[in-house]
């Protein structure tokens, strides 16, 4: 279960940034994760509750608010973008395999509230 290690990660930059900006508490964290990161978002959110809880000064109580992004390949053949989880690495518009995926692996801090 990678989800506590990432959890750990977010936790750790977070706690930094607050200490480092002066914040007393974060009351929320958005995360945007692709939908091909191998990152199970209930996972994640009960690793983070309780990492919150027992590893954090300002995070306790904090909300992981997880936004899902699509994953998207690109054909370098025919040059058309497609939904990857379907399609997988296969063109669905001109059969290729020669393509690459352009978003839905990422881990991302999108927004940090404080109170």
């Amino acid at each position: 279960m990678h989800e506590l290690g990432i959890a750990f990660h977010i936790i750790k930059e977070v706690d930094q940034l607050a200490q480092e900006k002066g914040y007393q508490h974060v009351s929320k964290v958005t995360l945007e994760v692709g939908e091909v990161s191998s990152v199970i978002p209930s996972y994640l959110i009960d690793c983070w509750n309780w990492a919150c809880e027992h590893r954090s000064k300002y995070l306790k109580g904090c909300v992981l608010n997880v936004i899902t992004l699509k994953g998207i390949s690109y054909c370098e053949d025919c040059k058309e973008t497609y939904d990857t989880v379907p399609a997988g690495r296969t063109c669905p518009h001109c059969g290729s395999g020669n393509t690459y995926l352009v978003t839905g692996d990422e881990v991302t801090i999108q927004s940090i509230d404080v109170d």
